[in-house]
């Protein structure tokens, strides 16, 4: 008990502290927590050495191999049950709820349709790493690590499956109907399921703490932090008081939107995640278009990069790395933050929202970040984009350089995309958060309102500080929610075979 307390002094506390507009003092706070985030960083990014100089993360390698086992496990359901998504998401089985009955903790109660869950999910992942990530991962691997993320986002939609399906399958009905879900709940009653109920409840806790801090580092501070660095750049002002304005009104926002909760959330997610992938799309449609005759070269430089690289440190090794990383990054596959937010939907076979959050890292990683990459290679035909094996200092500025040597007023489009890129993913991650928060604060009202409060005064942090290494220190959190429930999804993707099954059984029964 006294360690929940003094978790929730020290939340209510940093705000006060970090809120300061002195620059001096947002900088002292930001020296003294760099040690701490150098120490957790250094333990969820250990790098394994891999031959000839190179190495990569051991969270990533974990996430790779989950995607990889996953996908021989379940006979490559990210490939073959890809058509029965796509008609899931159109509601050609929405009737198919209504066939056989089921438990009572499975009798179709959610908050949301199949649509809005997966565009809450996908808000959390599609962002600032499609378009300053990407440019980044090229910088440094050259347009061969194009092919490796694609290869590395196929991979990863079976993880999603998996998570997403024990999401619906062990999630929580309050009283009121609303729905607590994600590897919190099927890591404490899904291990107990497999006899394993002591781990299940240490994995539970672990995650759910560092979804919080996730939630507010990664997915608030930095997002309200690079919107507000765009913006400031587009007006032609960075100063501190510009920021600040900035932040308090995009804590508004988020606050008026989060305090409807995850039915709000998905009303507005089902608006914005289409809107801005729309608009990010159809630019570089119009690009590609205007140098369609170029398409085919640059296709022909991914393939042979990827397997011939020349100027990129570690060779076809480096290369490979740096495209399945940014992947990973990317869509988050096997995180399990998704899984939080596919587990409200409406539906009472679990396995069908599994094979919606399937799309998720198809649209994140192989349709958004190949189309950025696409651009980029284009219009990089004089270098004067970017030097491939030489690291892109500013990957945001680069596609925007990418886009506005086509497109000369593609900056302000941009900045329009990379306001609403990070609106919505602080809207996803405040409700990643405030699921952690609850389970391991109880599902008060006051609990409730603590957290959302929290978070908005966080989005104006991020707006307004320099605050490097506690978003680093955060953003090592959210990788480390991958090491829990990874373990977990080992142990109980038996019952997602069963569930799978099932849901199976259930469409040919309709068609029969």
């Amino acid at each position: 008990m006294m360690n929940k307390k003094l978790l929730t002094l020290l939340f209510l506390v940093a705000p006060f502290f970090l809120c300061a507009q002195e620059k001096g003092i947002a900088e002292s706070i930001n020296e003294g927590f760099k040690p701490v985030a150098d120490a957790w960083g250094g333990f969820v990014f250990y790098p394994v050495q891999l031959g000839g100089g190179v190495q990569m993360p051991l969270v990533i390698i974990m996430l790779l191999l989950a995607g990889l086992i996953f996908t021989v496990l379940f006979k490559f359901v990210n490939i073959r049950m890809f058509p029965v998504s796509i008609n899931i998401v159109r509601g050609k089985y929405d009737e198919v709820d209504h066939i056989v009955p089921t438990e009572a903790a499975e009798e179709g109660e959610g908050e949301v349709s199949h649509f809005q869950a997966l565009t809450a999910a996908l808000s959390g992942t599609v962002g600032l790493g499609n378009i300053a990530g990407v440019a980044v991962a090229l910088s440094l691997g050259g347009p061969g690590a194009t092919f490796w993320m694609i290869i590395a986002g196929l991979l990863g939609m079976s993880s999603k499956f998996v998570e997403c399906t024990l999401g619906v399958k062990y999630r929580d009905v309050g009283e009121d109907g609303t729905i607590y879900g994600g590897p919190m709940y099927y890591l404490k009653k899904g291990l107990a399921d497999v006899g394993k109920s002591k781990l299940g409840k240490v994995l539970a806790v672990l995650f759910a703490v560092m979804v919080i801090g996730g939630s507010f580092g990664g997915g608030n501070m930095f997002q309200a932090n690079q919107a507000a660095q765009q913006f400031g750049s587009m007006i032609g002002s960075k100063d501190l008081s510009t920021s600040l304005i900035f932040g308090i009104v995009m804590a508004i926002l988020v606050g008026v939107v989060i305090i409807g909760g995850i039915k709000r959330i998905g009303n507005i997610t089902e608006k914005i995640v289409p809107f801005m992938v729309g608009i990010y799309f159809l630019a570089a449609i119009v690009i590609l278009g205007a140098n369609f005759s170029q398409i085919g070269n640059a296709f022909g430089q991914i393939w042979n990069g990827a397997f011939n690289p020349e100027g990129i440190t570690g060779g076809l090794l480096g290369v490979l790395i740096i495209g399945f990383q940014r992947a990973a990054f990317s869509n988050e596959a096997g995180v399990g933050s998704a899984a939080i937010a596919h587990s409200a939907v409406k539906t009472k076979y679990p396995a069908s929202e599994g094979l919606v959050a399937l799309l998720e890292p198809f649209i994140d990683t192989v349709v958004v970040c190949t189309m950025t990459a696409l651009v980029i290679i284009i219009t990089n035909g004089d270098g004067e984009i970017m030097t491939y094996g030489v690291k892109s200092p500013d990957g945001v500025l680069a596609t925007s350089n990418a886009f506005g040597s086509v497109i000369p007023w593609f900056p302000y489009v941009l900045t329009v995309a990379v306001v609403l890129f990070a609106f919505s993913t602080m809207l996803s991650w405040s409700y990643y958060g405030l699921q952690g928060w609850m389970y391991l604060f109880g599902r008060s009202k006051v609990s409730d309102y603590a957290y959302k409060i929290l978070f908005c005064l966080f989005v104006i942090i991020g707006s307004a500080a320099s605050l490097g290494a506690v978003t680093d220190f955060s953003d090592a959190m959210i990788f480390a929610m991958a090491v829990p429930n990874v373990v977990g999804l080992f142990f109980l993707f038996p019952k997602v075979r069963e569930e799978l099954a099932r849901y199976l059984n259930a469409i040919r029964s309709k068609k029969e």
